[in-house]
């Protein structure tokens, strides 16, 4: 772990990224790719170290409440966040300025901070977005090594359900030969269906392969799945989007079960609801006259 100094934190759509690097050894993270520009070792976490004041200072300069994002690109409930705590300073922030949140994790120490984010929720809009790859949970523990395991973060989704939070779930990515599954998706599917998400969000069933990435996928391939490396090498070479045989079967399966059961999984209607501001405060005030 590092600390470095910044100027900013929020991207121009309001995302904002407390720590650069991750702990949770996912061995197909994306994150990892040098395209990113990530100058450090990848799990020697830089942290943003003015990150509360800097958000502070940028909400306030705002002339309109927005929605505010994070863990896109570096997940805000590291192991790091239980000593830091810079994720639930940011949150307090949000919370305090009535501004709204969309915050995405693969960590049920969220619930931690249950209590910020209905605050948030009850006078704007807080959405909570999980990701699940892999139902078995011995298979979850080799690939997602460091992080809350599938049931857990099940779990999670439930209370935030049972608190009145609306939550996304991104079903991604599916690893081919490993759990392109239709036992994996329908699982998968019953959680959130029993969770009442709000929407699921996949592109495809696959992952994405880029330098950087890449070679580290391929380590791990060797170390927890002997054989595996050169069927990807064969079939995919040097592609960005590797998808699986069982794409277009299971793709179906998943738009006929969202479809079924009321789930939104259109990721442009998502990431516009997730986008969306809104003032229940307002809305209140306006439905008494």
């Amino acid at each position: 772990m590092h600390y470095k100094e910044y100027k900013s934190i929020l991207s121009p759509k309001n995302g904002m990224n407390i720590y650069r690097g991750c702990s949770h050894g996912c061995i197909y993270c994306d994150s990892r790719s040098k395209c990113y520009q990530m100058k450090h070792q990848f799990e020697d976490i830089e942290v943003k170290k003015n990150a509360p004041q800097m958000l502070e200072m940028e909400l306030l300069r705002k002339r309109k409440k927005c929605m505010v994002g994070t863990g896109a690109m570096g997940d805000p409930y590291i192991e790091l966040e239980e000593k830091l705590c810079y994720t639930r300073q940011c949150i307090e922030i949000i919370d305090r300025y009535g501004f709204g949140l969309a915050i995405q994790t693969k960590s049920n120490r969220i619930l931690r901070d249950i209590d910020l984010l209905k605050s948030i929720n009850k006078k704007s809009k807080c959405v909570v977005q999980l990701t699940l790859t892999t139902y078995d949970e011995d298979m979850c523990r080799i690939i997602e090594p460091n992080v809350s395991t599938t049931k857990e973060r099940f779990e999670a989704l439930k209370i935030f359900r049972d608190n009145g939070i609306p939550t996304v779930v991104w079903l991604t990515p599916f690893l081919p030969y490993i759990n392109d599954t239709e036992e994996n998706i329908r699982g998968l599917l019953k959680y959130c269906i029993e969770a009442k998400v709000y929407g699921i969000i996949s592109f495809g069933i696959g992952l994405t392969l880029r330098e950087g990435n890449r070679e580290f996928f391929y380590n791990k391939l060797d170390e927890k799945f002997p054989q595996l490396k050169q069927k990807y090498i064969d079939k995919f070479g040097y592609s960005y989007i590797c998808n699986s045989d069982n794409h277009n079967r299971l793709m179906k399966i998943l738009n006929m079960e969202c479809k079924k059961h009321g789930i939104i999984c259109n990721p442009n209607s998502i990431f516009s609801y997730m986008h969306t501001y809104e003032s229940k405060i307002e809305s209140n005030q306006l439905s008494l006259f």
